[in-house]
C-alpha cells in the first residue's frame, strides 16, 4: 500500500445519530473523504484540487491531458505522489517545451493584478476550443444502456458512501474497460482519462460515461483528449452543447434505462 493510501483512506466511519419515524438511534456511517491534492510541474506548483485520495497517478496524467498541459502521455516523464502536511503533492517532470508554456502563463497572470484586461485573458484560457474529434465508433443504444447497468454495479465507493461520482470507459459493445470514482465529477473523468492513456488505448475506440451532469468543463475535457461520445446520467448545459457541436462530440444526456437524449452529432448512436 502506498503512503498516500495508508494515511489518506477514501472513506472513514463516523458515529451518527440516525432518525427514523421521529425516533433517534446511534449508528455508524461510511463517509467519503476528500483531501487537497497539489499538482506540481517541474518544481512549479500549478493548482490544488480537492479529490478522493485514490488513483492519483491516473488523476495527474488525466488532468494534464484534459487541461491541455500535455498533448501526449509520453510528455510526462516522472510522477511522484507524496503525503504533505494536510494533503497530497503530486510532482511531475514533463517535457520542457510544454512546461515553458505554463510557466509563461503563470508569469503573465502574476504580473497583472489590478489590470482591467487580465479577466478577458483568463476567460480565454478557461474557455478553450479543442480541435474537432475523429470519427470514433458507433454505439448501439442497447450497449449504452448495458454499460450504465454495469457501471452501477462497479461504483463501490459510492455504494458505501453515497457521495462520489464515477466516470467509465466502455468498448462499443458496452463492456466497461475502466471505472474511476471521485468526490469531484471532473476528477473522476480525469482519472478515467489518465487510466486509459496510461494503458496506451485510443480515445476513438470506445465511449465515456459519467454519473453527473454534462457541464462545459466535462465536454471540454472529453473533446480535448479526442473522446467522440460522452454520455451523462443527468442534463448537459447549453455551453456544453455548443462546444460539442463545434468539436463534433456526440453529447448524450439523461441516459437512464432505455431512454436518453442525444443533443449533438447523433450519428454515433444507432438502434442495433
Amino acid at each position: 500500500m502506498n503512503d498516500h493510501a495508508r494515511f489518506n483512506p477514501t472513506h472513514r466511519e463516523y458515529h451518527v445519530q440516525r432518525w427514523h419515524d421521529g425516533q433517534a438511534s446511534p449508528a455508524t456511517d461510511k463517509v467519503a473523504e476528500e483531501v487537497p491534492v497539489s499538482l506540481v510541474y517541474n518544481g512549479m506548483p500549478h493548482v490544488v484540487m480537492m479529490a478522493s485520495p485514490a488513483d492519483l497517478e491516473d488523476f495527474a496524467l488525466g488532468f494534464s491531458l484534459s487541461e491541455g498541459v500535455l498533448q501526449r502521455r509520453e510528455e510526462l516523464y516522472v510522477t511522484e505522489v507524496s503525503v504533505v502536511s494536510e494533503g497530497i503533492e503530486i510532482r511531475m517532470d514533463i517535457d520542457l517545451q510544454r512546461f515553458l508554456r505554463i510557466e509563461e502563463q503563470h508569469r503573465n497572470l502574476a504580473g497583472r493584478t489590478g489590470c482591467g484586461l487580465c479577466g478577458a485573458e483568463t476567460i480565454e484560457q478557461a474557455v478553450r476550443h479543442p480541435a474537432k474529434v475523429g470519427n470514433g465508433v458507433k454505439v448501439a443504444a442497447s450497449a449504452l444502456e448495458a454499460a450504465y447497468v454495469r457501471l452501477a454495479e462497479r461504483q463501490q465507493l459510492n455504494r458505501m458512501t453515497g457521495a462520489v461520482h464515477a466516470a467509465a470507459w466502455a468498448n462499443p459493445g458496452g463492456e466497461l474497460i475502466v471505472v474511476r470514482e471521485d468526490v469531484g465529477r471532473h476528477n473522476a473523468l480525469d482519472k478515467m482519462i489518465g487510466a486509459i492513456a496510461r494503458e496506451g488505448r485510443s480515445f476513438d475506440e470506445g465511449f465515456a460515461l459519467i454519473t453527473s451532469r454534462a457541464s462545459f468543463e466535462m465536454a471540454q475535457k472529453a473533446a480535448t483528449v479526442g473522446i467522440t461520445l460522452l454520455a451523462a446520467i443527468s442534463a448537459p448545459t447549453g455551453l456544453a452543447i455548443r462546444l460539442a457541436e463545434e468539436t463534433g462530440l456526440t453529447l448524450i444526456g439523461f441516459a437512464r434505462g432505455s431512454q436518453c437524449n442525444v443533443y449533438t452529432n447523433p450519428q454515433r448512436l444507432i438502434s442495433a
